[in-house]
């Protein structure tokens, strides 16, 4: 059976139903060819689920908590099933919506694994897709373009056998029956960071193993300083300067224990833990949709692309965690937007990583965006800072969690914005109001005059802001 559509998009992820939805609403026929179900990794293995979990971790935290705020609260228990059931609940409830929106702009979701093909009797150009549908039956879908969001997969440690019940991924995690009593967690990035901090929230003993320095190195210092500082204050016990050695991590056939032996800081460590969780990164899903048979490039396991999105083969673009580069939900769905919109002929700016937030759902949460100020100095730029404590804010006194600060980085000679990080209460939402400063290069001192209301958490902005030329009011 052969199908004819305008787009074809391989993967039904983020990136993916939002590229549909925009060339659906730009007047294109469309079809999403997806293996699993529609939503992809976000959905179903990562955003979602994950801060479903998070956020029934700080619940049960600050029930703990609410004595000091004359709540009294007696015989507080976690019922982890109904924790997981609620997380499910949520999943379900997004992938519904998901599934009425293919509904609603017309896009055929086509159910099965999908490989690009090259010249053939369907077309004298490559970029035909094959799928091999879950029924059995053969469709070849023939486009005009192609867009590639196949998205990633958890990276494994050569050596571990990440299959056994006690050594696993964030995959297998998010399904646990109920907790264990104590993980380590292999990897201090963004998504380690996060399973420590709930499962500490939880009760769970957490030991977080890092190679860098210091954990989320890919952040501003003073937020990771920050972030594993507070860390370590509610229990988390952290290795960084770590060295581990697969050869050194041993099963206990007979209670199911993990034990590794490891070298921080040139010092020799021995762990014992319930589970595994190997945080090492996430590997984009490049092998067998195809690339070879439309000689498409790719180099170091991602495709290689242009500012447009577009792969070598100008009519087949590539967006998301199959490209690199910042590996997020939000980035994927613009690249996607700027596929479609290229791939319409309409002149469009391209997507300025600089300009996309970052954020991480710790307790405390972390945000930025832009420049971290080692990156701005090695850039060559002439810089000022400024960094105001939560502390200094009515609204975070109120709330009960003063922890973390806001830190602007700014260029000394024009006074342009270059970067804004946040630690503290938060910080994912108040991190909006940078990106639209930045997408608007507005300067600080433009940023620090608007009227912020009080109390809220959002004065700290404004607060910021001023201090990077010595105008806070209030400190």
């Amino acid at each position: 059976m052969t199908k004819q559509v305008d787009v074809a998009i391989l993967g039904g992820g983020t990136g993916g139903y939002i590229a549909a939805i925009a060339a659906a609403q730009a007047g294109k026929s469309v079809a999403v060819i997806e293996r699993e179900k529609l939503g992809g990794t976000c959905l179903h293995r990562g955003c979602i689920p994950s801060k479903a979990l998070l956020r029934s971790a700080e619940i049960y935290r600050q029930a703990g908590e609410a004595a000091s705020f004359g709540v009294e609260i007696e015989g507080m228990r976690l019922n982890f099933d109904r924790v997981q059931a609620r997380k499910q609940k949520v999943v379900d409830q997004l992938h519904n919506g998901v599934q009425f929106l293919m509904k609603k702009y017309n896009i055929e979701v086509i159910r099965g694994v999908g490989r690009i093909m090259g010249p053939s009797i369907f077309s004298p150009k490559s970029g035909s897709v094959a799928v091999e549908c879950e029924d059995g039956e053969a469709i070849t879908v023939v486009p005009n373009y192609v867009i590639i969001a196949t998205g990633s997969r958890p990276r494994k440690l050569q050596g571990l056998p990440v299959d056994h019940p006690s050594i696993v991924t964030t995959d297998e995690a998010l399904e646990w029956d109920e907790l264990p009593k104590r993980v380590a967690i292999l990897g201090g990035g963004v998504i380690g960071v996060e399973w420590a901090s709930m499962l500490i929230d939880f009760g769970v003993e957490v030991t977080v193993i890092e190679s860098a320095s210091h954990l989320i190195p890919q952040e501003d210092k003073d937020v990771s300083t920050e972030l594993q500082r507070q860390l370590a204050k509610r229990g988390v016990r952290i290795h960084t300067d770590a060295i581990v050695e697969s050869e050194k991590v041993q099963l206990d056939s007979d209670t199911g224990e993990v034990r590794l032996q490891i070298t921080a800081k040139g010092q020799a460590v021995d762990i014992t833990a319930d589970k595994l969780l190997v945080c090492i990164g996430r590997q984009a899903n490049i092998e067998n949709i195809g690339l070879e048979n439309a000689g498409i490039e790719y180099s170091n396991g991602r495709i290689t692309v242009n500012e447009y999105m577009q792969t070598n083969e100008s009519h087949i673009y590539a967006i998301g965690d199959v490209i690199g580069g910042l590996q997020l939900a939000h980035a994927a769905s613009a690249e996607g937007i700027l596929a479609v919109r290229h791939l319409c002929g309409e002149a469009q700016y391209t997507i300025d990583s600089h300009r996309i937030p970052r954020c991480i759902y710790t307790s405390p949460e972390t945000a930025s965006i832009g420049w971290t100020e080692k990156e701005a100095v090695e850039a060559g730029y002439s810089i000022k800072t400024s960094k105001v404590p939560f502390k200094a804010i009515g609204k975070a006194i109120v709330q009960g969690d003063t922890s973390g600060f806001v830190k602007i980085i700014a260029n000394s000679s024009t006074n342009d914005l270059l970067g804004v990080h946040i630690v503290g209460p938060h910080a994912t939402e108040l991190i909006g109001e940078a990106a639209v400063a930045q997408w608007l290069d507005a300067t600080p001192w433009e940023v620090g005059e608007v009227i912020h209301p009080h109390p809220s958490l959002s004065e700290i902005m404004g607060e910021a802001m001023l201090a990077v030329d010595g105008r806070a009011l209030n400190l």
